[in-house]
């Protein structure tokens, strides 16, 4: 397994823990992945890295199908997800489409507004949303602490951006400060051990409603995708 050298050790250490040969790369999580690809051409190794193949989206609808069980099958107005890679916006999108094309979910189920939350050091899905782009160009010299929002180049751009404008979302980005504050409100108010992804995604549904995209009083699901415990050590 490749992973970046900047990647909080607490991560490393469960990696390690599991017994993965873990090579570390000095730079960011694309040139991890260059070095995964080369290995697996050079081996023979199947490449399962994200949204290279299929499974792991599959896996990530599981998601969608908790948010609409959870309130009693119906669905909020808005999703926020803090975005890196772009498989667990793209996941959730499209169980909402199957659940609907099922009968999982009243034929007149109006589907949420999806809302991806990066980081303002490294923010190519937003910065392509707002260029109206149907891909990403990577970001250059991405910087954030949130290791999961440092994805400079997702694989996933295509779908990503297709969702936010098939659901009528938005993109919005948060400066370090603002995920801090974000992520400490989170876990004080929540009791949620909240990583600084989550206190992104929380900053971005305020970043939001200040911009008009849904009304205050809004039903608005945020996502905390990480443990905070990851980054103390």
């Amino acid at each position: 397994m490749y992973a970046p050298a900047t990647t909080p050790p607490p991560i490393l250490g469960s990696i390690r823990a599991y017994g993965a040969e873990l090579h570390l790369v000095e730079g960011h999580i694309g040139d991890a992945g260059k070095a995964t690809m080369l290995f697996a051409k050079e081996s023979g190794y199947f490449n399962v890295a994200t949204v290279r193949e299929p499974y792991r989206v599959e896996g990530m609808k599981t998601m969608g199908y908790e948010v609409a069980e959870q309130l009693g099958w119906r669905l909020p107005d808005a999703i926020v997800y803090p975005t890196g890679g772009g498989e667990g916006t793209i996941g959730i999108w499209k169980a909402i489409n199957e659940m609907m094309d099922w009968g999982w979910l009243e034929a007149d189920t109006h589907r949420p507004k999806m809302v991806i939350a990066q980081a303002s050091g490294c923010q190519p899905l937003v910065r392509a949303f707002h260029e109206g782009a149907e891909k990403a160009t990577p970001w250059e010299n991405p910087t954030t602490h949130a290791s999961g929002l440092r994805v400079p180049g997702p694989l996933g751009d295509r779908l990503t951006l297709r969702t936010l404008r098939e659901s009528n979302g938005g993109a919005f980005a948060c400066d370090e400060e603002e995920m801090r504050r974000g992520t400490f409100r989170l876990a004080s108010v929540s009791g949620i051990d909240a990583a600084p992804e989550g206190g992104c995604g929380l900053e971005v549904a305020r970043k939001m409603v200040a911009a008009g995209l849904v009304r205050a009083d809004a039903e608005v699901v945020v996502f905390n995708t990480g443990s905070g415990a990851s980054y103390r050590w």
